[in-house]
């Protein structure tokens, strides 16, 4: 039986943990934290992430979790329209599901082949020539036929691998929350929600999870909403912060100040945005007779304003288990690297393209965004949105040329 080390616990490696547990592997999840646990708010679903979940054997509980996103089109601070809201075909479609609600479906598809060991932090992988590789706590090591580093943006196995890529910032801060629907205001029938509202260095996003009085798909209904603001964390409590929140962004458009004024201090998230610059040159090392494969934000960090962070995660998991299927290890490692580095180079640079946007500041910088963003925005959500809608997990030996 083929053997198999997943460092982190996120989405991206429970997703793939189960997909390897199911084709056969003896699995070891290994997670820093002392307990295994998401946090408490939303995540988008491009047609590309739906896909890989489907491609997983994970379509049938995400379709019971997720409630479909239209598009909201773009609005000023002042509430002028930038891009009217438009109708989107079905496979274009993203969702929106509840982090909580995404992380029960993929610790239910472990299955029994899955170890889980909490509170391990790994401080050395093993890459000689020759042996198999494996990883250290500093005391202990696991050898595998495979190690899948998914420990996330600050990934000890990508420093040691790929020193060339760093972290850094992205200059903005996130805050994200749920708003359950027993304290959520209740908006009038002709308001729209949010949708996306951009101002000079802010923007704010939500959605909702699910319909008022019902799970609506989700059973952890509510209001998601985003806001993201230039500049560094802030250090001050949640209460601090959400005040600072209702005051920068006094005077928007409905229903922002209503949305803000309704959050609970505890169900505030903060987030640093951070990205990897450059990204690594292999997400790929062959080891011996196996080898090591970088996954999700370890091998493609990248700021959320296209929200394809976990959907480049489930990607790499589907595409992974696939040339597993169908070829010999090393050669599976290889091919991985072939495959997965471009799309995430793809994506990844429309991603910066539109945080360059979103970005601008300064007042004729801004009037000159506002007069081509309906273009601008169009052509980026466009080409992310075709991007997204066109991936398909690979079918083994077609990409092993």
């Amino acid at each position: 039986m083929r053997s198999a080390v997943v460092v982190g616990a996120g989405v991206g490696g429970l997703a793939v943990a189960g997909a390897l547990a199911r084709s056969g592997w003896q699995v070891t999840l290994l997670e820093r934290a002392e307990r295994v646990r998401p946090e408490p708010t939303a995540v988008v679903l491009w047609p590309n992430g739906v896909r890989a979940l489907q491609a997983l054997g994970l379509g049938a509980g995400l379709a019971a979790i997720a409630t479909p996103l239209p598009d909201g089109g773009v609005r000023r601070p002042d509430g002028h329209w930038l891009v009217q809201p438009r109708p989107v075909p079905a496979d274009r479609m993203p969702v929106v599901v509840h982090r909580e609600d995404l992380h029960d479906a993929l610790i239910a598809g472990l299955g029994d082949r899955v170890e889980l060991r909490t509170g391990v932090t790994v401080r050395h992988v093993r890459v000689e020539p020759g042996e198999r590789p494996g990883v250290s706590d500093g005391r202990h090591t696991i050898e595998a036929d495979l190690v899948v580093a998914a420990d996330g943006t600050d990934s000890g196995i990508r420093r040691q691998l790929a020193p060339e890529s760093r972290v850094v910032s992205s200059g903005c801060a996130a805050w994200r929350a749920v708003i359950p629907w027993y304290q959520a205001p209740r908006l009038p029938d002709d308001q729209p929600m949010a949708g996306e509202i951009l101002g000079a260095g802010y923007r704010f996003v939500a959605a909702s999870l699910g319909e008022r009085g019902s799970s609506g798909g989700s059973t952890r209904g509510g209001i998601y909403w985003v806001a993201t603001a230039a500049g560094a964390p802030r250090p001050e409590p949640p209460e601090t912060q959400l005040a600072l929140l209702r005051r920068w962004y006094a005077g928007w458009p409905a229903p922002v100040g209503a949305l803000l004024e309704a959050t609970d201090p505890a169900d505030l998230v903060q987030q640093e945005v951070r990205e990897l610059r450059p990204l690594p040159r292999s997400y790929g090392f062959p080891v011996g007779p196996g080898g090591v494969v970088l996954l999700g934000d370890a091998a493609h960090a990248m700021p959320p304003h296209l929200g394809q962070g976990a959907c480049l995660a489930f990607e790499d998991a589907a595409t992974l288990a696939s040339l597993l299927r169908e070829a010999r290890l090393p050669d599976a490692v290889q091919a991985y690297d072939r495959v997965r580095r471009p799309r995430a180079t793809t994506v990844v640079r429309q991603t910066r393209r539109m945080s360059a946007v979103l970005q601008t500041r300064g007042r004729l910088a801004l009037r000159a965004r506002d007069a081509a963003l309906g273009t601008i925005n169009s052509r980026l959500l466009s080409s992310a949105a075709t991007s997204a809608a066109q991936w398909r997990p690979p079918a083994g030996p077609a990409v092993r040329g």
